[in-house]
């Protein structure tokens, strides 16, 4: 076993999805029929523990072109803390969270309706890759480079591998249509200690091939290999830890392939609709000595570099903003001036092992906002973890309460493996091996 796991190794459907999305998507926005739902403040249930599911809307799912029905699913629990979480990409809506004096905030960004998140979040047209607000990202999370990679197949050996390339010429967060954008199968959860929802998804064997031609596939595309489940689980507990835990079994018995799951929620502690740029101002903690330093298109180099001396360096909590901007050469150039493509942070970060946490998970970051006392922890069993500034975030978005989101807005701590990990042979292997099932946790754990 060489998948997953921090310390240890760990065709035809895909065509019917890009038909019915890339049709619509050329000609305006994909469809979405809109739950007349509330997106407000969801109310507390009375101290408790507690469940809901609503009926969000109907959009089109991708691997059977059908409208297909989105519900939401609201965790509360008796803290004042909730959460609002779609079947639709598996998106953390919200997350209301209560700060000094008991204030409460929604803490992450977010779209109010489907039709936004559909139109906005991941539109499955090339190169736009969209913003992926809350979404679970697969079948690879993060990049990789040109679109290719080659695994050795039982009793074929080397088989390159080819995935529609969306963002400059690398493949991000899985291609065109990820898991972001998949209608997932849901399932409730109600136990003593904890509330939330399972939710599953078949990815077939193929899945993201299309002929030549296709957005993101100029020489056609294979897909990804083998035929492999996904369930996801998130449970809200009365410690304000909202838990994720990602379940992968590999259902083809004749094909490995490569996973690297993870959730893109943007957080900002001072609460979503604060003004542009708060997030600069908020301190960072990550637990890692080194990261993995990349080239103009954001693909790692091969190696670890150390973060000290450099802007990489937040081992101590430092403001966000406070060296975003600094590609002196001071800093160990031309390595740091990867900054300025970039525009800011966006980054893996190596993950240094412990301190321990709950589950035994490691520490691997920490996010504090003076203003509203909220703190935010992280513990993952993960390699790595993608600290990502939105930087491509430029006012055209307008989020859940109303508000426009700018550069500086929020920030990401995206818990995987390693970008370009399948062409890295020194990085931890994110293979899935025929058969074999592999899992993995996150905790967001808030407090104030």
């Amino acid at each position: 076993m060489r998948l997953i796991g921090k310390r240890r190794h760990l065709g035809r459907s895909a065509l019917i999805g890009l038909a019915a999305l890339v049709a619509v998507a050329i000609g305006g926005s994909i469809a979405a029929t809109q739950a007349s739902a509330t997106t407000a403040r969801p109310a507390n249930s009375g101290g408790g523990l507690s469940l809901t599911r609503q009926f969000f809307g109907q959009t089109i799912e991708p691997y059977t072109g059908k409208e297909t029905n989105v519900y939401r699913y609201t965790l509360r629990n008796a803290n004042g803390m909730s959460v609002q979480i779609l079947t639709y990409g598996g998106i953390v809506q919200d997350i209301w969270v209560p700060g000094n004096n008991g204030q409460e905030a929604d803490v992450v960004l977010g779209f109010k309706t489907l039709q936004d998140y559909v139109t906005y979040d991941s539109p499955p047209v090339a190169p736009t890759t969209g913003v992926y607000f809350g979404e679970l990202i697969g079948r690879y999370g993060n990049r990789i480079a040109n679109g290719t990679f080659t695994l050795n197949q039982p009793n074929v050996g080397p088989v390159k591998y080819t995935i529609p390339v969306n963002n400059g010429p690398n493949s991000l967060h899985g291609g065109i249509i990820g898991f972001g954008n998949h209608i997932w199968a849901d399932q409730p959860i109600v136990t003593p200690t904890a509330v939330g929802v399972q939710l599953t998804l078949i990815s077939p064997n193929g899945d993201q091939s299309y002929p030549a031609g296709s957005p993101g596939c100029p020489n056609g595309c294979t897909g990804y290999p083998a035929t492999i489940k996904v369930v996801v689980t998130y449970t809200l507990n009365n410690a304000n830890q909202l838990v994720i835990h990602y379940k992968t079994t590999n259902l083809s018995s004749n094909l490995n392939t490569v996973i690297n799951l993870t959730n893109h929620s943007y957080f900002n502690l001072a609460g979503e609709n604060s003004f542009p740029g708060s997030a600069y101002g908020q301190l960072i903690t990550i637990n890692a000595d080194k990261y993995t330093p990349t080239n103009t298109v954001q693909i790692p180099l091969g190696y670890e570099a150390s973060v000290f001396g450099t802007p990489f360096d937040f081992t101590t909590p430092f403001a966000m903003g406070a060296r975003i901007q600094d590609v002196s050469a001071n800093f160990n150039a031309p390595v740091n001036q990867l900054l300025a493509p970039s525009q800011g942070y966006d980054h893996n970060w190596v993950l240094n092992a412990g301190p321990y946490g709950p589950l035994g998970l490691d520490l691997a970051a920490k996010a504090y906002d003076p203003g509203s006392g909220r703190t935010l922890t992280v513990w993952t069993d993960q390699p790595g973890v993608q600290f990502y500034t939105s930087n491509f975030l430029t006012g055209t978005l307008v989020g859940i309460s109303g508000h426009s989101y700018r550069q500086g807005a929020a920030y990401t701590f995206e818990t995987q493996h390693f970008p370009n990990s399948p062409n890295q042979p020194n990085f931890p292997s994110t293979e899935l091996f025929a058969g074999q099932t592999v899992q993995s946790t996150t905790i967001f754990a808030f407090a104030s």
